[in-house]
Parts: structure tokens; C-alpha cells; sequence
């Protein structure tokens, strides 16, 4: 790609080094910028700089928020009984937009995946043990993606709390093999979460 300005060409560079945009798309993106007022790229500027200095970890589900602990942790409405366990935040989206369950949440970001080099203790996987044991829980949903690593993860976990006072419910299989869960379309999520089965009974399937 010949960029007629050193300034354009690492600005380009800059912006397609971000997932999923390509140089075209960087280009494009740039000439929008420079067409902008200052007051609209100072915005950009600084919601960028708070997204890295100040966006937070919730300390109990891990969640993202903007203080310590997140809203939905917080909120009195949730059954905090019932955790939802799921990879990463985009799948708390993807749930909470179906409107269909209202208890916790734990992420674990990622799953187990030997191949990628991604084992147990990176997972927040201990967290989560540690949850279960310091709270009432009665259920544990696994809403992880329908592949083998997800399934992988599913049992790891499940061997690992063996509790027999909680109840272990996997969504149903109304999510594809292989699909991850911010892929799937609301009512078909919806209803993979009202009709959960069993975790043991999901192996068998």
C-alpha cells in the first residue's frame, strides 16, 4: 500500500494491528480521523486511555467493570445462588440479552486448550472453587462453547469441586457443535438456558 505521509502510514499501522482490521480498513478509518473535529478525536483519546487506566476486574465473577465489584454482582435481583459459568465477557452479553437468567456469573477466561499451551492454572478456575465454597451455591450452569476444549473444560471443573450438595447443569444443545456462544442468536440461547439438563447427563450425549 503506497501512503503518501509517514504520519498516515504508522497511524494505518497502528489501527490494523487491532483484531479483525486489515490495512484497507485501517486506511479508511484514518482519513476518517483526520476529518474529524479535535473535540470528537480528544473523546476517542481519552475513553481509550480510561478503557486501559480504569475499566476493573470484578473481584468476584470476574467480569468487566468500573468498580471493583460489577453490577451484577451487586444487584439484589440476581439469585446469587445460581452461577452461570462461561469463557470470557462476551458470552455475559450474549446471555444477558436473551433476558433469560438472572442468577451470577464466574468467567473464566478461556478454556483449557493444551494445543494453545493454556492449562488449569490460567484459568480463574481455583476462583471459582473458592466461590463455591465460601457461598451458599445450589447450581452450577456450564455455558461453555460446544467443543471439545469446552467440553474438556465442563469436566475438569466438574471433577474438580465434586460437591454432591450442588447441582451441575450444562445448556442444552440447542447451541451447534462447535459454535461459540456470542455466535448464537438470542431465542436459540434463551432456550438453551431455560432448558439446561444435568451436567451428567449432557456426557452421555
Amino acid at each position: 500500500m503506497n501512503i503518501p505521509s509517514k504520519i498516515l502510514e504508522n497511524a494505518v499501522y497502528e489501527i490494523s494491528r487491532l483484531p479483525g482490521i486489515g490495512k484497507s480498513t485501517a486506511l479508511r478509518l484514518a482519513l476518517h480521523l483526520i476529518k474529524s473535529d479535535s473535540s470528537e478525536i480528544n473523546d476517542l483519546i481519552n475513553s481509550v486511555k480510561a478503557l486501559h487506566e480504569n475499566l476493573k476486574s470484578c473481584k468476584n465473577c470476574h467480569n468487566l467493570s468500573d468498580s471493583e465489584v460489577c453490577d451484577i454482582c451487586k444487584s439484589s435481583l440476581r439469585d446469587d445462588s445460581l452461577i452461570c459459568v462461561v469463557e470470557d465477557i462476551r458470552d455475559i452479553m450474549a446471555i444477558e440479552n436473551t433476558g433469560q437468567f438472572n442468577g451470577l456469573y464466574h468467567v473464566l477466561n478461556g478454556k483449557i486448550s493444551p494445543i494453545e499451551g493454556v492449562g488449569p492454572s490460567q484459568l480463574t478456575i481455583q476462583e471459582l472453587i473458592n466461590r463455591i465454597n465460601n457461598n451458599k451455591i445450589r447450581e452450577l450452569i456450564f455455558a461453555l462453547s460446544a467443543t471439545m476444549e469446552g467440553d474438556t473444560t465442563s469436566f475438569y471443573i466438574y471433577k474438580k469441586i465434586g460437591n454432591d450438595s450442588i447441582k451441575f447443569s450444562s445448556i442444552a444443545r440447542g447451541v451447534s457443535v462447535g459454535d461459540n456462544l456470542e455466535y448464537t442468536d438470542e431465542i436459540t440461547l434463551g432456550r438453551s438456558i431455560l432448558k439446561r439438563v444435568p451436567y451428567e447427563q449432557s456426557t452421555k450425549e
